[in-house]
């Protein structure tokens, strides 16, 4: 990564301005469900506090739409913050304002400050310049590291460093050294597995996955487009009718490469999309009227087994079906445990985020993998190769 990190800098006695990820899930009582992203924060703000700054910590949490949401308040995420960090997070009630720069101005080395949700302001993604400016003022140096948000330009990731020099912090730069060397250095052979629902939402992940892996392994949804860019008899699965002539292109490109595009040989359907509807396993090109694709099927996973058992970089992004159903988990489970051993082996696992990510939390299996991703939207583009707006403000090395 080119970019300074929070090494290159002299954090002591200084107020240091972190833009986090805290977007967590809340149950109805306002309890977090999976304090992931804020236990990934932590190797930045225990650098930061060991290092002499006093730390001015900002996030958003849910979509409020610009309007104060008593819901999507963040102090059930700073009573879990303060029993990681093993010491008080002070909160504020509001974002910016002057009780807000008071509050920042006598914050003391060591000590930390949890501003409010900063989506409370519509002003904070519409990347607007006195927000960010008013933001800027609360600290003496900028980091980012919310890898979840880099994808966004807003005032909190990119607005403010217009006004404060700013750096990466150690999540960051995790993401984009495990991300950036799979696809740019990765050791060879290079597998990528790609599923989710659409095949609009990768058209561009495909594309670059083609110039760069040896082989792709395609599951989930998206599946069922390329299915029927082969022609095959799918039933009533959901399918991107307008997708169909891409899909086909990219088989094509992929046989003109000589890279093994693999589409699942047999399949899980069912009679209707429910947790417990009648399901059974057919060959993927056998689909009957009135049933629907919902998973990929034993055959299929023993063949993605076989071409993941020399692969030495695997990354995976989408899961590979209707994972929140028990009975069309199979897939994605089997892909989770099959990926826990190749790490095992020696083999560079990436979980590029989103709901693969998710799934391998739940699972209780991200320990197991080299890397899981905390960003969704972000991963996928910073994987299509474009650039990250709150990546690119950062100062250069």
């Amino acid at each position: 990564m080119n970019k300074k990190t929070i090494r290159d800098i002299d954090v002591a006695g200084k107020r240091v301005l972190v833009r986090v990820d805290f977007n967590v899930p809340l149950d109805a009582n306002q309890h977090i469900t999976d304090d992931t992203r804020i236990a990934a924060a932590l190797p930045t703000i225990d650098y930061l506090l060991a290092h002499g700054a006093a730390v001015i910590l900002m996030s958003h949490l849910g979509r409020p739409d610009g309007k104060v949401v008593e819901k999507m308040r963040m102090a059930p995420v700073a009573q879990r913050l303060s029993e990681l960090l093993h010491r008080p997070v002070q909160t504020t009630t509001e974002s910016i304002g002057p009780a807000v720069a008071t509050q920042a101005q006598a914050l003391q080395a060591g000590e930390v400050l949890l501003l409010e949700n900063l989506r409370f302001h519509k002003e904070e993604e519409k990347n607007d310049t006195d927000f960010a400016h008013q933001l800027a003022t609360l600290g003496d140096l900028y980091v980012n590291d919310a890898f979840g948000t880099a994808h966004r330009a807003h005032a909190s990731t990119e607005g403010v460093t217009r006004y404060l020099p700013g750096v990466a912090g150690f999540l960051v730069e995790k993401e984009i050294n495990f991300l950036g060397t799979a696809l740019e250095q990765p050791k060879r052979p290079f597998i990528a597995i790609v599923g989710g629902a659409k095949v609009s939402d990768k058209i561009a992940v495909l594309e670059r996955l083609l110039e760069m892996a040896d082989g792709l392994l395609i599951g989930g949804g998206m599946a069922n487009t390329f299915l029927a860019a082969e022609g095959y008899e799918i039933g009533d699965s959901l399918f991107e009718e307008s997708k169909v002539k891409t899909a086909r292109a990219l088989i094509d490109k992929a046989h003109e490469k000589k890279i093994g595009l693999h589409l699942p040989s047999d399949v899980v359907i069912a009679d209707r999309f429910a947790a417990d509807a009648e399901h059974k396993n057919v060959p993927s090109n056998q689909v009957p009227k009135g049933w629907r694709i919902l998973d990929i099927g034993p055959a299929t996973i023993a063949d993605f087994r076989a071409v993941l058992q020399d692969a030495q970089t695997i990354v995976w992004n989408g899961t590979l079906g209707v994972a929140e159903m028990a009975a069309f988990a199979q897939g994605t489970n089997a892909m989770i445990e099959l990926l826990a051993q190749r790490t095992s082996e020696g083999a560079t696992t990436i979980i590029g985020g989103g709901d693969s990510a998710a799934a391998v939390e739940q699972a209780g299996a991200a320990h197991k993998m080299t890397h899981v991703s905390t960003g969704g939207g972000a991963s996928l583009e910073f994987m299509e190769g474009r650039v990250l707006p709150g990546v690119a403000a950062l100062q250069d090395q």
